[in-house]
């Protein structure tokens, strides 16, 4: 069977599903889509192949422009930055959307095809592909209001009819579920002054594309298949569970979501052997773990969006019980899929996946902490029409720290790298956000200047200052240097990879005690106190990767980690 043959033959059934009518002459112009794009792949070298990820494999996670120095495209300084500061101790760079935008902060895209000029270039991508893996973001699910695209449907070019959705009357909206407490639907002006109005999950900057529609699907498909093309390793697929919608329903983790997603994970099996896709699905615990499909047909990594406010839930009540409690339930998922584990982001830390794993007081509890460090909190409407929290707008490291701390630079780094080591200790793939990495404080300026409350995390860093700073002690030296230590050891100990066993040992409730690789002759025990008292662990021996120190019987002191080779 040829090459085209197999892959009509994998793609048929799903295709089937999702456009009964149309089957045969879609899944025609899928297959033509994708060997149009085969020569054009085949040079391009994608990830580690059948092996997948290992302990070697640690993200970042960084938008294009984090970095400024006059003179450079941001792009040309993020690289450097990379290069002298960070190293080798990363693998992959997760770039936020690189696109030409108009709203949050890169996430309304105007071309999902061009890079930013205020950014730089593909070529600037190409040279920093040269030094690290590359995770670019496919924002799949909604485009900018400024967009051709929807200028093009708003002037009823026929091309795009059927591109953007009007729910109409008779379409049952009472279920729907939401992230933003915005209006729904929001009208917009044709060149012929007529109004038309068109559905925007996130806001009325980011109008949702509807792939019922074949032509979108194969346009979506085009994209992605480009940036396989531009060299990207890692695809993540950006709040895709809100990508097709049906009367009557939730709109979220639809079958036809998850079938477009299989359709995906085909061609990128295909065509591009090694590369990752990840979705990005900010949900309780039991819907995100949906999107690994059956058998591992979906994605190859799904968000951890549980770990952050249970991390955090763990320092601020200085217990591990409800960590630990999750944990025990987590393990390897297959030989080819996995957790991608972070602790901050772009985005704020979402109280959603918490839901089952933490009671309204435990929230109440991280909500205090958020308000009282300086952060906010962030809403969204229930299908009842209700309003609940839906994220933590803070920096992690921020959130960690006691109100009334005395010395709240020392502390954010003593729990800061003990957080980092819970991350970097359980199973999956470790992704660290740029503002941690570096010690950043919170961005209250960003925020008053802006009224987003996200940009308390997103806060642009002079390159120079940030190098005189690294370069003394201090609270951004103490969390790169303790990161990079960390990350040092970790690619080297086949305990960690994503595919080793993990077994939670509940010991004492003010430690976290994460068994890796049990019963082989690689097995590591982490253990990290999360409070501030001292723990005697006497059951624990061993020899600590960490520091080369001999533990006969383990004390940890306040927020002290290690990784114990066992005797």
């Amino acid at each position: 069977m040829t090459s085209e043959n197999g892959l009509r033959r994998r793609l048929a059934p799903l295709v089937a599903r999702l456009y009964p009518d149309a089957a045969d002459e879609v899944l025609a112009a899928l297959v033509d889509l994708a060997e149009s794009w085969r020569p054009r792949l085949a040079p391009v070298l994608h990830g580690s192949g059948a092996a997948g990820p290992d302990e070697s494999t640690a993200y970042l996670i960084t938008y294009g422009d984090s970095f400024r120095r006059p003179g450079e495209t941001p792009l040309h300084t993020l690289a450097g930055v990379l290069r002298d500061h960070i190293g080798d101790v990363i693998s992959d760079v997760h770039l936020l959307p690189i696109y030409p935008w108009t709203s949050d902060d890169g996430f309304g895209v105007v071309d999902h095809r061009q890079v930013n000029p205020a950014l730089g270039t593909w070529d600037d991508i190409a040279d920093l592909r040269d030094e690290y893996a590359l995770a670019l973001d496919f924002v799949a699910n909604h485009i900018s209001s400024s967009s051709p695209w929807f200028r093009a449907w708003l002037a009823r070019d026929a091309r795009y009819d059927g591109y953007f959705l009007d729910p109409g009357a008779d379409f049952d909206v009472s279920r729907v579920v939401r992230p933003r407490v915005s209006p729904l639907v929001h009208e917009y002006e044709r060149p012929d002054g007529t109004v038309a109005r068109a559905w925007t999950t996130f806001g009325p900057d980011q109008i949702d594309v509807d792939p019922s529609t074949p032509a979108v699907l194969l346009d979506l498909t085009d994209i992605l298949l480009g940036y396989l093309a531009r060299g990207a390793t890692t695809v993540r697929l950006d709040a895709i569970g809100y990508l097709w919608k049906e009367s009557g329903t939730t709109c979220i983790h639809l079958p036809q979501t998850h079938d477009i997603i299989r359709i995906w994970r085909v061609l990128v099996d295909e065509l591009a052997t090694g590369t990752l896709l990840l979705t990005e699905t900010n949900v309780p615990h039991a819907d995100n773990i949906t999107y690994f499909g059956d058998g591992g047909d979906e994605a190859h990594m799904v968000y951890q969006f549980a770990l952050p406010p249970l991390v955090l839930h763990a320092f601020v009540t200085g217990r591990t019980t409800a960590l630990a409690a999750w944990a025990a339930g987590v393990g390897p998922v297959s030989d080819t899929a996995t957790w991608f584990n972070f602790l901050a982001s772009h985005d704020g830390i979402g109280l959603r996946p918490t839901e089952g794993l933490l009671t309204d007081a435990d929230r109440a509890l991280l909500v205090e902490r958020t308000l009282a460090r300086g952060g906010r909190v962030s809403m969204a409407r229930r299908p009842d029409g209700s309003e609940g929290v839906y994220e933590l707008n803070t920096n992690f490291l921020e959130a960690l720290v006691d109100p009334d701390d005395p010395e709240p630079d020392v502390s954010a780094v003593r729990r800061g790298l003990a957080a980092h080591a819970i991350l970097l200790s359980l199973v999956g793939v470790p992704a660290i956000y740029h503002h941690s990495l570096l010690g950043s404080q919170q961005d209250h300026q960003g925020v008053q200047e802006s009224d987003i409350a996200r940009r308390i995390n997103r806060e642009v860093l002079d390159a120079d200052r940030l190098a005189a700073d690294l370069h003394a002690p201090g609270r951004r030296s103490g969390m790169l240097e303790g990161l990079r230590a960390m990350l040092a050891v970790r690619r080297g100990t086949p305990a960690f990879s994503p595919f080793a066993s993990q077994r939670i040992e509940r010991i004492d409730d003010r430690v976290l005690v994460v068994r890796r690789a049990a019963g082989t002759a690689d097995e590591v025990v982490a253990a990290v106190n999360v409070s501030d008292e001292t723990v005697e662990v006497a059951t624990l021996r061993g020899t600590d990767l960490l520091t080369g120190t001999h533990h006969d019987g383990l004390v940890l002191e306040p927020f002290g980690f290690v990784w114990l080779a066992e005797d």
